[in-house]
């Protein structure tokens, strides 16, 4: 009897521990109902709408000066950290770079297990941006996290353990997935990223339970052949708009992977999906003009409505047509009803690359309006009448050089942006950043490799021209009324690339920085009212959650993300060294701090002396620019992620040099370019190197 007795106490124990079945025990109707149980955050945005608006209200304007740190945990790996966590029943799930999955208990962030799917290093080569990983979905006591290298993983919720594996992608080609999953009607939906390598961009829909394919929707057309997939419907429709006998995406598959915004919408019974750009970025390359043919090459840049069962298209809307800057539209999607001339529309509320805000109606994808948010050359505005951007024509830098914003980096891009129920403004991470762009003469489409069709000027060799380059750099928070399409408020932050949005009902927004900075501001007028040092850049979507009454905070700090690799020059002084992401919690009265992190700094030793010819070293510099500056830096100037190549120990021994650039070190994700460098151009990118490793070894000696 005893033995009985002790046991239903365990049982009624795991009950009120890990919910009605379990941990993770999240269904549809659980997420529909997300505002009855806001002390959860069951799924990327909270709720379906993806607003990522929380009704909790004990840290509010008035109490949020007592918020202290509650716990900080350090991650197994360095690099970028940009999961938005997701936390159920008090258990906080959320990843890392290479796509590990930590299980946290959400009060005290002790470990409860962790889950790495060894993706191979190799693969963070055809990783645009990092290795980075948005986060997981959780459904019905699993786990769903997909990975870099192209595979989507159920696991346990209660010990980590994998239930199922499946490849979604031809890994053999240069895909990747660091977006998170989402999970409605009992089907996991999972897209990919790659574009800039050479891929062909697709949605699968799997079963939540097998891991079985359900459907995929290719968000380019086959130039060839019908693909007996959910997409073949639209294909004579989207091949009419691309160049079909000529052009560098007959071979590439043209881009448009979907890697990150994907939206469920109950309410109108469909799933959402942001495209990205064309692949190569150039237009003219990729897909060339021919008079009196649309080439506006559907559906890159575009909106796209799908049946959420079947993947059926439903309608689209174009953004950016015939983009050919790396505008994307992958970027996240709110729904929402807004009353629009006295009039409810239920509509999506989108912020692209582009640097124009739009609402779109859910119902047709027909445009309700749209007006700038950032600094614009390349369209002076959005034709109501035909839905279309009114374009710069010399933007498209067909017969010359175009300096163009925003860049390449968007005027927002994937940092999540957040609608407050209670004021009706979306906040958003916004950044002002021009770009050269040229069209490249010499283009030779090197699948696996970077590919644009674009050709950019070099940093210039000056410092203090280099820094004011940097100092022209502007990133803001902004405030933004979609009703009215125009701005409430901004708060100037110096620096681009800042964090993701969270909004409260606390009349709160918060906010990470790139220098590390945490914030809390007032949603109604921007006032800053609370910050703390994260010690590393807060890129990742804040979240707020409650356990035992309690209400909590979560952030997310890392060196890493795209500002860290090809830029260089994210904050003054990176560390040379890396150093662990962590997951830093608060809440009122938490008095926890974090542990010392000192910042490795290594010297810079004498470099090589090189006989090299300005001629060879121009080369160099050509070389670097096409091959090596997306993960060493932009000037090799390195952000920290990855090895500063000023100061490696491989610049010294042209042999080490020449064995690494041929795949010495492919295990650690150097690798290998022989198949596109020879020993020459191999050595023209040292000498490259040591000019400007010898630049700062005379800067740092000068200071001395």
């Amino acid at each position: 009897m005893r033995v009985g007795v002790l046991a239903a106490l365990m049982l009624l124990a795991t009950v009120v521990a890990c919910g009605p079945a379990g941990p993770a025990a999240v269904d549809e109707a659980r997420i529909l109902g997300a505002d009855r149980e806001p002390g959860n955050w069951m799924s990327h945005g909270r709720t379906y709408s993806e607003e990522r608006y929380s009704p909790l209200d004990a840290i509010n304007t008035e109490t949020v000066g007592q918020l202290g740190l509650a716990w900080s945990y350090e991650m197994r790996v360095p690099r970028g950290a940009e999961a938005t966590p997701i936390v159920v029943d008090g258990v906080m799930y959320v990843t890392s770079a290479w796509s590990i999955v930590y299980a946290l208990d959400a009060a005290t962030g002790e470990e409860l297990w962790v889950f790495d799917p060894e993706a191979p290093r190799a693969r963070g080569a055809s990783a645009c941006c990092d290795v980075g990983n948005r986060g997981v979905a959780v459904w019905n006591g699993r786990v769903y996290v997909g990975t870099i290298d192209g595979r989507l993983i159920a696991l346990d919720a209660r010990t980590g353990a994998k239930l199922w594996d499946v490849v979604t992608v031809d890994q053999s080609r240069p895909y990747t997935i660091t977006g998170a999953p989402r999970v409605a009607r009992g089907l996991v939906f999972i897209g990919n990223g790659g574009a800039e390598f050479g891929v062909r961009g697709y949605v699968s829909a799997y079963d939540a339970r097998t891991g079985d394919l359900r459907w995929r929707f290719y968000t380019t057309p086959n130039p060839h052949e019908r693909d007996q997939t959910a997409s073949d419907s639209v294909r004579d429709m989207a091949l009419a708009t691309w160049n079909p006998n000529a052009g560098a995406w007959l071979e590439s598959g043209g881009g448009g992977t979907a890697w990150d915004a994907l939206v469920y919408d109950d309410e109108t019974d469909t799933l959402w999906i942001g495209v990205g750009n064309g692949s190569p970025w150039n237009r003219e390359i990729r897909s060339p003009s021919v008079e009196g043919r649309n080439n506006d090459n559907l559906f890159l840049s575009s909106v796209v409505g799908v049946d959420p069962d079947t993947g059926a298209y439903k309608c689209h809307y174009q953004e950016t047509p015939g983009e050919t800057w790396d505008y994307t539209a992958t970027q996240p999607i709110i729904l929402t009803t807004l009353t629009i001339g006295g009039q409810a529309r239920q509509v999506l509320l989108h912020a692209p690359k582009n640097g124009f805000f739009y609402v779109i109606d859910r119902t047709d994808c027909g445009l309700v309006s749209a007006q700038s948010i950032a600094t614009q050359t390349w369209a002076r505005g959005v034709d109501m009448t035909t839905g279309r951007p009114v374009e710069n024509a010399d933007a498209r830098f067909a017969a010359a050089t175009a300096i163009v914003l925003p860049s390449p980096f968007g005027a927002h891009n994937w940092h999540p942006m957040s609608l407050s129920r209670q004021t009706g403004l979306v906040y958003i991470p916004v950044q002002e950043m021009a770009q050269d762009y040229t069209s490249d003469p010499a283009f030779v489409y090197r699948p696996g490799r970077w590919n644009t069709g674009t050709v950019h000027a070099p940093l210039p060799t000056d410092r203090a021209t280099r820094a004011a380059v940097r100092n022209s750099m502007r990133g803001f928070l902004l405030a933004w009324d979609p009703v009215n399409q125009r701005e409430a408020w901004r708060v100037d932050l110096g620096t681009p690339w800042n964090g993701g949005a969270l909004s409260t009902a606390g009349g709160l927004v918060f906010q990470g920085m790139l220098d590390g900075r945490f914030r809390a501001y007032n949603a109604q007028n921007g006032a800053q009212l609370w910050e703390f040092d994260n010690q590393a850049a807060t890129m990742a979507g804040p979240i707020t959650y409650e356990v035992d009454g309690v209400q909590y905070v979560a952030s997310l700090a890392s060196y890493g993300t795209l500002f860290f690799l090809p830029v260089g020059m994210g904050v003054a002084n990176p560390p040379t060294e890396p150093v662990n992401a962590r997951v830093n919690v608060f809440r009122l009265g938490g008095a926890a701090t974090l542990p010392r992190r000192d910042l490795v700094r290594i010297e810079t030793p004498r470099p090589p002396t090189l006989r090299a010819s300005a001629q060879t070293i121009a080369r160099g510099a050509a070389a670097y620019t096409q091959f090596c500056m997306v993960c060493h830096g932009t000037g090799v100037i390195s952000g920290g992620v990855l090895p500063d190549l000023r100061r490696a120990p491989s610049l010294q021994d042209a042999a080490v040099w020449r064995e690494t650039v041929q795949g010495a070190r492919a295990a650690n994700g150097m690798p290998d370019f022989s198949p596109w460098l020879s020993d020459a151009e191999a050595e023209s990118i040292r000498a490259y190197v040591a000019s400007e490793a010898a630049a700062l070894y005379a800067d740092e000696h000068a200071a001395r």
